[in-house]
């Protein structure tokens, strides 16, 4: 899951055959699915990814009742869909060997700063010819995000930890949202990295975002398991990050912002 923040690719494409109002949609996986489920009406999705109604799909109860299908050329096809949307389904040949077939396919883009999240969203909209509903949740994005105070001149720090045990430092969309929210990023070293045990030691965060993923607890070899980890997380602040609002770099993002900076900007209950 951590690679669907901090991936980064072109920007949403499509094949130059694809219809001017796609009618029969398919999308290949679940980033996919979310651009999908909100952004197009129910009658013109033939199918969506087996992911779609899962616990990290933030659009989980959109893809009830709908068709599902694996991302598996010889089951898209079947459908006759008059446009596939991927991020990641059916694999790094999937956009040529559908091309193949006759069926354009839409590339949605990854994102690793909140201006490119907007702008592949407002992109895959226009790709689903649903320009005017994207540049609306562009609008609510900006909107949402501006109404965040985060004008204090000493922000509290925060520490991304996840089941897994690894955390997120500065460059990509888990440093994107804390710093959004009003914090610094506890972990000041690029990139993904383990928890730092030693750090935690001797000092600690103001705040932990805690993500979960799927309901799953730590792996017993988990860094999150460890007693300094355990520490912290009672003696501070946690606020809980729901897998399915990172788990592709979407729209969705800001709803972990708020989160982060309600906690922030509340007091503190014991």
């Amino acid at each position: 899951m951590a690679t669907m923040l901090t991936a980064c690719a072109p920007q949403p494409s499509v094949a130059p055959n694809a219809p001017e109002r796609p009618m029969r949609i398919v999308s290949l996986d679940y980033c996919a699915d979310q651009y999908v489920l909100k952004l197009v009406g129910r009658d013109r999705i033939a199918a969506v990814s087996p992911d779609a109604d899962r616990d990290f799909s933030y659009m989980r109860a959109a893809a009830v009742g709908l068709p599902s299908v694996r991302p598996r050329a010889e089951d898209v096809l079947v459908l006759k869909p008059d446009l596939v949307i991927r991020s990641y389904g059916g694999g790094a040949d999937a956009a040529a060997m559908f091309a193949r077939a006759g069926v354009p396919v839409l590339q949605i883009g990854y994102a690793n700063d909140l201006t490119a999240v907007r702008q592949v969203l407002v992109d895959t909209a226009r790709g689903l010819d649903e320009g005017a509903k994207g540049e609306v949740l562009a609008v609510e994005m900006d909107r949402r995000l501006a109404a965040i105070p985060v004008s204090s001149p000493q922000r509290p720090s925060a520490l991304y930890v996840t089941p897994g045990g690894v955390t997120s430092g500065p460059g990509g969309l888990v440093d994107e949202m804390l710093r959004a929210a009003g914090y610094v990023n506890f972990e000041g070293e690029p990139g993904w990295r383990t928890l730092p045990l030693e750090r935690l030691a001797k000092e600690g965060p103001d705040l932990i975002a805690s993500a979960s993923f799927w309901n799953a607890p730590p792996d017993r070899w988990s860094a999150a398991r460890h007693p300094i980890v355990a520490r912290h997380m009672k003696d501070r602040p946690v606020v809980g990050i729901e897998g399915a609002w990172t788990a592709c770099g979407g729209w969705f993002l800001v709803d972990a912002v708020e989160a982060l900076a309600q906690a922030r900007t509340e007091p503190r209950r014991r």
